[in-house]
C-alpha cells in the first residue's frame, strides 16, 4: 500500500458481529428490530439471500455510545459459502437458535463455521414469547451438542430475548460491547484501508459495485480500491444506509461503485493513494486470480452418462456461487451438468446464443431478468429458460429436469413358470401344449421366455389359455392348463415358459 501512510493513530475498533443460524429462527427479525429496518418483506419468501452489513450505535453499560458493525447472514443451507465468508471477516458471532423449535442441522452447522473461524460467540435464545417456547429444553439441547451456556455447564455468553417485542435486546447488544471490550479491537486510523469484500454486484446502470467491510485504516474519497484485479476508484462510496460519505474508518461497511472488473466475494481488498500503486498491485494478484476463460471451458461436475450443459446467471457473484453447489449436489452417477458459462446480470442475447449451439442446453437465472433482445432472439432458438427468485424452487425444478433426462435401463423382471408336460398339435407358428404352473402366474396374450435346461431357445405369445376346457385370462401357481403359443420354436416337453415384464428404471 501507500508509502504516504499518515502516523499510526492506534484507537479503539468497534466490533463486527455476525449473525448465524436456522434458516426461520429469526436472525433476520432481530437485526430488523435492532435496525429499526424491515429487509424480511424484501426478500423472495421471507429467506434472507445475500450478506449485508449495517452499523447500530448502542450505549455502553457506562452511557458512551458505541458503534457495531453487523452482518447478515443467508440462512439457507445452500449459502454456507458465504457464511463461512461471515465468520470470516467478523469479530464476534451471535448463533441465533429458536426456544420454540431448539437446536437444528443448520443450527450446527452454523457453529461449525464459528468454531472454525475461531471467534467468540454470544447465543440468542430467541422467540421467548411464543406459547411453545422451551428455554430449559433448548439449553440442553445445546450442551448435548457440546455448546455450553454459562451457569449451564460452560462459559458461552447467552441472550435469552424476544426479536418480535424486543424483550432482551438490549442485554444482547451489551453482551456483544462486553465481549469486544475483553477482545480489546484496535484498529490505526492512520493506514490505507483494508478489508473484506462481501457481496458483488453487476447493475446496467451503475456498473459494477461492492459491499465492503474495513478492517482495518480509513478509506478517503480520491484513493484506490484492488480486490484481486479488480480496481476501482473511491470517486463515489456511500456508506451502509446508502449516504455519500468522503471517508470511512475501520469496521465501517460501505457500499463503492466503480470497478473494472466484478471482485470475487471474500477476497481481502487493498486501498491505495495513487492509481500507479494500484495498477502495480493489480499486475502483482493477476496469477491468483479465477480465471474466466477456464470457466468458459466448461466445468464438468460428475463423470456421468448424459451431460447437460448449462449457463447460470444471478443477480450477484455470491448467490452465482450457491447456485452452483446446488447443481454439483444434484450431479447423479447418470446425469451431469457442464457449465459453459455463467455471470452476474441479466440473461443476454449472448447466453440465449452460446445455449443455443446445443438443444440440451438449459439457462438459468436467480433474481435476474430475461432482456428483451434475449427474449426475441429465444423465439427463435427455443433454449429452455428458468428464472426463479427462491432457491430451492430452483433446487426441485432442476431435480425434476435430471429425472426426466436421465437414461433408462429397461430389465426383464419374471412374473411366473410354467413346466411343459406335453405337446400336441403344432399348424404353421402355432403350437398346442399343456403344462403346471411352478411360481406366479401366466396371462393372456403374455409374452414368455422358451428355456431348455435353464437357456433359453426363443420367445412366444400366449394366444390362448385353457383351464378344464374353459378359457381363461390367466392361470396362477399349481394350477393345470393348456397353452395355444405363437412361436417359432418347437416346444418339447420338460421345456419351461417364463412369463416376464419388461420395467423401466
Amino acid at each position: 500500500m501507500s508509502k504516504k501512510n499518515q502516523q499510526p493513530n492506534i484507537i479503539e475498533r468497534p466490533p463486527v458481529v455476525v449473525v448465524m443460524g436456522h434458516i426461520d429462527h429469526g436472525k433476520s427479525t432481530l437485526l430488523d428490530y435492532i435496525r429499526k429496518t424491515n429487509i424480511v418483506d424484501k426478500e423472495a419468501g421471507g429467506i434472507t439471500q445475500h450478506i449485508s452489513a449495517y452499523e447500530v450505535v448502542h450505549a455502553d453499560p457506562k452511557g458512551v455510545q458505541k458503534r457495531i458493525t453487523f452482518l447478515d447472514t443467508p440462512g439457507h443451507e445452500a449459502f454456507s459459502a458465504m457464511r463461512n465468508r461471515g465468520g470470516a471477516v467478523a469479530d464476534i458471532a451471535i448463533l441465533v437458535v429458536s426456544a420454540e423449535d431448539s437446536v437444528k442441522p443448520q443450527t450446527l452447522e452454523a457453529f461449525a463455521t464459528i468454531k472454525k473461524s475461531n471467534i467468540p460467540f454470544v447465543v440468542a435464545i430467541n422467540k421467548i414469547d411464543k406459547p411453545g417456547a422451551n428455554v430449559e429444553k433448548t439449553k440442553m439441547d445445546l450442551a448435548e451438542k457440546e455448546i455450553y451456556l454459562e451457569n449451564y455447564g460452560g462459559t458461552v455468553p447467552f441472550a435469552l430475548i424476544s426479536a418480535k417485542t424486543g424483550e432482551g435486546i438490549d442485554h444482547l447488544l451489551e453482551l456483544l460491547l462486553l465481549v469486544a471490550e475483553l477482545l480489546e479491537l484496535r484498529g490505526d486510523a492512520g493506514k490505507d484501508a483494508e478489508g473484506v469484500i462481501i457481496e458483488a454486484h453487476r447493475d446496467t446502470k451503475r456498473g459494477i459495485s461492492a459491499s465492503l467491510v474495513i478492517k482495518d485504516g480509513t478509506l478517503s474519497k480520491g484513493m484506490y480500491v484492488v480486490a484481486g484485479t479488480a480496481m476501482a476508484s473511491t470517486r463515489i462510496f456511500e456508506d451502509f444506509a446508502g449516504k455519500v460519505v468522503d471517508s470511512a474508518v475501520f469496521s465501517s461497511p460501505i457500499r463503492l461503485t466503480g470497478f473494472d472488473a466484478l471482485p470475487e466475494v471474500g477476497s481481502i481488498f487493498a486501498s491505495f493513494e495513487n492509481k500507479k500503486d494500484a495498477e502495480a498491485y493489480v499486475e502483482k494478484n493477476k496469477q491468483a486470480t479465477i480465471s474466466t476463460a477456464k470457466k468458459e471451458e466448461g466445468r464438468h461436475h460428475g463423470d456421468t452418462g448424459v451431460i447437460i450443459p448449462i449457463i447460470v446467471k444471478a443477480d450477484v457473484y455470491g448467490s452465482l456461487e450457491a447456485v452452483e453447489k446446488e447443481i454439483e449436489k444434484l450431479t447423479t452417477e447418470t446425469v451431469g451438468f457442464k457449465i459453459i458459462g455463467d455471470g452476474v446480470g441479466a440473461i443476454g442475447e449472448g447466453d440465449v446464443r452460446l445455449a443455443s449451439s446445443d438443444k440440451t442446453s438449459i439457462i438459468l437465472g436467480f433474481n435476474v431478468k430475461i432482456d428483451t433482445q434475449a427474449r426475441e432472439l429465444n423465439e427463435m432458438m427455443h433454449v429452455e429458460i428458468q428464472t426463479f427468485d427462491i432457491i430451492y424452487k430452483l433446487t426441485e425444478w432442476l431435480a425434476e429436469e435430471v429425472e426426466k433426462r436421465r437414461p433408462r435401463t429397461k430389465t426383464e423382471e419374471s412374473t411366473g413358470k410354467l413346466k411343459v408336460q406335453k405337446t400336441f398339435s403344432r399348424t404353421k407358428e402355432r403350437q398346442v401344449v399343456g403344462g403346471k404352473v411352478l411360481e406366479g402366474r401366466v396371462v393372456l396374450n403374455g409374452i414368455v421366455k422358451i428355456l431348455r435346461r435353464d437357456f433359453e431357445i426363443g420367445r412366444g405369445k400366449i394366444i390362448n389359455i385353457e383351464q378344464g376346457k374353459v378359457k381363461a385370462k390367466e392361470v396362477t401357481e399349481g394350477i393345470e392348463c393348456g397353452l395355444l403359443l405363437e412361436s417359432k420354436i418347437d416346444i418339447a416337453p420338460g421345456d419351461m415358459l417364463e412369463s416376464f415384464n419388461i420395467i423401466e428404471k
